[in-house]
């Protein structure tokens, strides 16, 4: 879930936008840097510290705190709904959003979704027929391209440029103020340079780089194949050979999606997934509240070298179905082994709740994936919009 779109988004001051999903925020979080976050969108990161999407601050999740008055300011402010002309306040947004437009097609692509919520999930982050800046625009790469194309883009050699540029730029400076900083010349530069530019948001924003190189990882075309990405660069200078070197470090330094897994001694590998939820109770109430509406179970393969997914559960319900059903989704995610594996996902997914009386009377329910949704293409993000059973259990 992220936050909510606007078509005078824009225009309304940035303090009230996502640091993380860019969008207008929705129930705001503070972290401890100062900046704002919607709910969702830090709940959506694994592990228990959270780093700003903005100046790369990391803080616990136990310290963040709903920011309850910047929430009531952010009541008044004039909204004009991005799918039709009404112009009305913040306050009132979300009720209009359920009641007129239950069911919203996405302009681009036409593809329908059963809540405005899915419908900004789908726009910020799948939809491959929305024109998208390149990541290193400030660094001199403002190409603007499909997302679809994204990867392409990647190997230009304009894009190639903007990374050197952007290795240049960090590692120039570091390397200055460590040599203010040391007394001797024994340690590998380098390798400092390298670390700090990880750190710094004075020279890189991180979030900007990981999310970039992120979805660089499955193409062959800076760390992996040395041939496509050295085109241009066997041609610079020995200073920007040397940048390159940097560039390389900087690239194995990043994390791997893979690396903050959350419970791997609970990870099947077998496409069964038995998933225990504890304090139901608790987490009833937070999403009665709308604290925190869904929760993720951990991660699943289909195999040892298959699909990668995960289900998401709405326990008061989500969209239509809300206050009336719990909903139940399947997540398709991006898995390290998607290269070899056939795309759109098509196989049939089963939802069983079991019942642990001695009745064992279990709910069952199952579904055919729509090979033509974008939620079962191959993941371009580290997770597809999520796709399933809305009314999977009554709550009456």
């Amino acid at each position: 879930m992220v936050g909510f779109d606007a078509k005078n988004k824009e225009t309304i001051n940035s303090l009230y936008l996502c640091r993380s999903c860019g969008l207008i925020l929705r129930e705001p979080f503070q972290l401890s840097c100062g900046h704002r976050q919607c709910k969702t969108c830090i709940e959506a990161i694994e592990g228990d510290v959270v780093k700003c999407a903005e100046c790369s601050e990391e803080s616990p999740k136990s310290e963040i705190m709903p920011d309850r008055g910047f929430r009531n300011d952010m009541q008044v402010l004039e909204i004009s709904c991005s799918l039709c002309d009404w112009k009305s306040s913040f306050k009132e947004y979300e009720e209009h959003l359920i009641k007129t437009h239950p069911n919203p097609v996405c302009e681009f692509c036409q593809e329908k979704f059963n809540s405005t919520i899915r419908l900004d999930e789908h726009k910020q982050k799948e939809c491959t027929k929305i024109t998208v800046s390149c990541p290193l625009k400030e660094y001199g790469c403002a190409e603007s391209v499909l997302r679809v194309q994204l990867a392409d883009h990647y190997l230009t050699d304009q894009h190639q440029t903007a990374i050197v540029n952007v290795v240049k730029r960090s590692g120039f400076k570091i390397a200055n103020e460590q040599h203010e900083r040391m007394s001797t010349m024994d340690v590998d530069m380098r390798h400092g340079a390298s670390s700090s530019m990880m750190t710094t948001h004075q020279q890189i924003r991180r979030s900007e780089l990981s999310n970039h190189y992120r979805s660089e990882q499955h193409q062959h075309s800076i760390a992996n194949d040395r041939q496509q990405t050295k085109l241009s660069v066997e041609e610079q200078t020995a200073s920007v050979e040397g940048a390159n070197e940097n560039l390389d470090i900087l690239i194995q330094n990043l994390p791997s999606p893979e690396g903050n897994i959350n419970g791997m001694q609970y990870v099947s590998y077998d496409g069964t997934l038995i998933w225990k939820i504890t304090s139901f109770n608790e987490k009833m109430m937070d999403a009665q509240s709308e604290r925190q509406t869904s929760i993720y179970s951990p991660p699943f393969y289909s195999s040892p070298t298959g699909y990668k997914m995960r289900a998401r559960l709405y326990l008061h319900g989500d969209g239509n179905a809300r206050r009336t059903h719990m909903s139940l989704f399947f997540v398709l995610m991006r898995g390290p082994n998607d290269a070899i594996l056939k795309f759109p996902f098509n196989y049939k997914v089963i939802f069983c709740l079991y019942d642990q009386t001695p009745q064992q009377r279990h709910i069952i329910d199952s579904f055919r994936p729509d090979i033509k949704s974008n939620s079962f293409q191959r993941p371009r993000s580290e997770m597809n919009i999520a796709s399933g059973i809305p009314k999977f259990v009554s709550l009456g």
